[in-house]
């Protein structure tokens, strides 16, 4: 099988040829070895992209071309030659296949060989071949095709950046010496049962850059509001997604996980409960926010771990609900906070939210959302119209905050709507303490509204629609409902699941 790639074979073929032929070991610091010094994959910047043209695209904004030659340079989208001549143009990195020495990976995830073959696809930093093997991006065999991980299905990249295989809980802080981004370690804690999903470990991700929209400009702008109320993500139900086929299923990313009361990944949905030996049928799992008998505690959550985390003092990823006139679930958007205010009444916490980067994915939709309008999903946020958050946690309502505004909108009841922006952040952190002391993911994010997100109140930013970074696509991804067909029974309370067969 054959991929868009194949019609630069012959240049690939000039580049392995200098890759494995040379005989000029000096030539490894400036020409196209450059792209197999390491097998692991800690960042887009490692290997160059490849432009349409058949030029590599490296992180420092130089052009070579198959010999390793230096024929030009990249900046803002554009390749100009040594003469100054403008020789491509409108060049989105992310949306390219970059190449590792051994093998082409392309942006949805396939990998090939330099002749076009594809031969397995991109798998937690590592490559799973057509027969379950799993090799580094070097093609060194990795782990064997029995071992356990290589049976996990675990969601393929929509950008092109894949993350790292290795973890480590006491990661130093990483920075790329081309560009600047740094991977903060981000510590989490083990005092309850959390979700596990595939790539838990922010740490294990690379940090992929993002354009400064504030000089730069984007689709548009708009504003952020917040809610928690922990029921079943609107994306995790199989009629809002695509499951006209099975391609169009896995395209749009499946169905967005959810999770029992006891924060255990369950399916979203099963067959009916209604099948006979005439007809069957499927229905998603109930909603913990119903008051159906299958509802409430024994019903479907969402799943703690797609709470908002902090990748480093800039950059956070969170999920939002989108607005049903303007996205689609498992779209993602970048957002650079301009330092405003909603209702255009700004203070001290916007002006010190201006400038950081969120990305977020849309697990939710609200077609009561505007357009560009997100609804941030924050613990501590509000629960809003619904309310499954104090079920799961054991709480009062009362305990939550404000319905609509959370923690902060008490905080600001309390202490005046012109306080310090660190007065917001104590008085936020000490609910987050008292409420969410047993919930390490709720807590974590929780906080984060407070020390990364600067406390700010419906803040304004400047947006565009991108790729997703793996990070998120393995919190949405369900890992049970992989396939549009099932056969799991339906189940009248998932509370007592435990995980494994089903």
């Amino acid at each position: 099988m054959k991929n868009s790639c194949f019609k630069i074979f012959l240049i690939f073929s000039l580049a392995v040829c200098f890759l494995n032929c040379s005989d000029d070991n000096s030539s490894s610091s400036s020409g196209v070895s450059d792209l197999v010094s390491s097998s692991s994959v800690e960042s887009l910047n490692q290997y160059p992209v490849i432009s349409p043209s058949g030029y590599f695209v490296y992180a420092d904004g130089s052009v070579k071309d198959a010999s390793g030659e230096l024929v030009g340079t990249f900046t803002e989208g554009t390749i100009v030659d040594l003469a100054g001549n403008i020789v491509e143009s409108d060049i989105v990195k992310e949306n390219l296949p970059y190449f590792t020495g051994t093998y082409i990976v392309a942006p949805d995830g396939n990998v090939s060989l330099p002749d076009g073959t594809i031969v397995g696809t991109i798998s937690n930093g590592n490559v799973v071949l057509g027969d379950g093997t799993v090799v580094d991006l070097s093609g060194k065999p990795v782990e064997s095709p029995e071992s356990s991980s290589a049976l996990i299905e675990i969601p393929t990249l929509s950008s092109g950046v894949e993350p790292s295989l290795e973890s480590s809980s006491s990661a130093e802080l990483e920075c790329d010496p081309n560009t600047g981004n740094c991977v903060t370690p981000v510590e989490s804690s083990s005092s309850m049962q959390e979700v596990v999903s595939p790539g838990s470990d922010i740490n294990s991700y690379p940090v992929a850059s993002y354009k400064d929209l504030l000089t730069q400009g984007g689709q548009g702008t708009g504003w952020s509001s917040r809610y928690w109320d922990a029921c079943k993500p609107h994306c995790s139900w199989p009629g809002n997604v695509d499951t006209t086929s099975e391609e169009t299923y896995q395209a749009g990313l499946t169905t967005a996980r959810n999770c029992n009361i006891n924060d255990v990944e369950i399916p979203t949905y099963t067959l009916s409960k209604d099948i006979s030996e005439y007809w069957t049928g499927y229905a998603g799992t109930t909603s913990a926010c119903t008051e159906a008998s299958d509802g409430g505690a024994n019903g479907a959550f969402t799943c703690t771990d797609m709470a908002p985390i902090a990748v480093n003092d800039t950059l956070s990823y969170a999920f939002v609900a989108a607005p049903g006139s303007q996205a689609a679930c498992g779209k993602c958007f970048h957002l650079q906070y301009n330092g405003g205010n909603h209702a255009n009444d700004i203070k001290a916490t916007h002006k010190a939210l201006k400038g950081k980067h969120l990305i977020v994915m849309a697990s939710n939709i609200g077609h009561d959302v505007e357009v560009g309008q997100f609804d941030m999903m924050v613990p501590g946020g509000g629960v809003g119209a619904f309310d499954a958050l104090s079920t799961q946690i054991g709480v009062s309502k009362d305990q939550l905050g404000a319905g609509f505004g959370g923690f902060l909108t008490e905080c600001q009841q309390s202490l005046g709507w012109d306080n310090t922006v660190e007065a917001y952040q104590n008085c936020i952190i000490e609910k987050c303490d008292l409420v969410f002391p047993n919930h390490p993911n709720l807590l974590r994010g929780c906080k984060w509204f407070a020390e990364w997100y600067m406390a700010a109140d419906n803040p304004t930013y400047v947006y565009e629609e991108i790729d997703c970074p793996q990070y998120l696509v393995d919190k949405y991804k369900t890992t049970i409902n992989t396939t549009k067909i099932t056969d799991i029974q339906y189940r009248s309370e998932w509370k007592s699941y435990t995980g494994g067969d089903l």
